[in-house]
């Protein structure tokens, strides 16, 4: 079942954008850490609305884990990880379910003092089972657990949210 359509996902970005200023909006830079494929994939279309309506410098950047068993291999960042401390950083992952994989992903953060770390998803789910709190969310939902939820934003022209 589709959940939100193109124009809907598009909306939400445009808003999560304009909340991110919003919060953000003494800062020098932002930088956007998107988790994986979809979250990076998420976290490109929120720095093409950034750069739409802020002069704020933005960048975006890449954390790499393996959200089934995130202690099995290393976490990375495709940033030197000093070249983040004390700047703004906004977590991006496309949808946020027990929080497992954002906690992981912050790993390396800890490593550094960011100014602030905040996180962004597109869909929230109500499954938390780590102390992951989504600052900027485009769609809230209650799901069971056996349901998935399909993003497909990547290499596509009509960006959909399934619940399967």
């Amino acid at each position: 079942m589709k959940i939100l359509d193109h124009a809907q996902i598009k909306q939400k970005i445009k808003r999560i954008a304009i909340e991110i200023l919003e919060n953000n909006f003494a800062e020098k830079t932002i930088v956007l850490a998107g988790i994986n494929n979809n979250g990076t994939g998420f976290a490109r279309l929120l720095l093409k609305e950034l750069k739409k309506i802020t002069q704020i410098e933005l960048t975006l950047v890449t954390i790499r884990l393996n959200p089934a068993a995130p202690t099995t291999s290393e976490i990375t960042i495709d940033a030197p990880i000093q070249s983040l401390k004390g700047k703004t950083i906004i977590v991006v992952d496309d949808v946020a379910n027990t929080g497992r994989t954002i906690f992981y992903g912050c790993k390396p953060l800890l490593n550094i003092i960011p100014k602030k770390l905040e996180v962004a998803v597109l869909v929230d789910r109500k499954h938390k089972t780590f102390p992951i709190y989504a600052k900027y969310v485009g769609f809230s939902l209650a799901t069971t657990l056996k349901e998935d939820i399909d993003l497909q934003i990547l290499e596509t022209n009509d960006y959909a949210v399934y619940l399967n």
